[in-house]
């Protein structure tokens, strides 16, 4: 499974011109399964960013996790992120999971979030969505979980 984390002063996502899903400072998580991945991949990425130590602490260093801050999620499903472009100059996205089960595995990893962390918004799975951020660094930080 794969994720780009962004650190985020804020973030929200916006379909049909009417915002779905937002957060303060946090994480914007983009999340693709691949074909292959089941739920312990999906477990295994969610464990990962919750205690990845991305932001900073009282001395500036990046020391504490989105955890440790308090901060939202912001998760939004992107299976573009399985882009092959080794044959050529149009992606391929054979890589992806098929979408049926790119969307269980999308809800599984969000039901999860949403047990483990207080502040857990989303996008729409399969939407056209304008996605806006702050990204607060920069801070992007790209994830896989085999």
């Amino acid at each position: 499974m794969l994720a780009l984390i962004q650190r985020v002063r804020e973030a929200k996502v916006v379909v049909a011109d009417r915002t779905i899903g937002e957060i303060g400072p946090g994480l914007l998580v983009l999340v693709c399964a691949e074909r292959g991945d089941t739920q312990v991949q999906a477990d295994k990425l969610l464990a990962k960013l919750l205690k990845l130590r991305i932001f900073s602490d009282d001395a500036g260093k990046m020391n504490r996790s989105v955890q440790d801050v308090g901060g939202g999620l912001l998760v939004v499903s992107q299976f573009t992120l399985a882009a092959d472009t080794s044959g050529g100059n149009r992606p391929s996205f054979t890589n992806a999971a098929a979408p049926e089960e790119g969307r269980r595995l999308y809800e599984h990893f969000v039901q999860q979030a949403r047990a483990a962390h207080p502040v857990v918004q989303t996008g729409e799975f399969a939407a056209d969505m304008q996605v806006h951020l702050v990204n607060d660094g920069p801070v992007t930080i790209p994830l896989a979980v085999r």
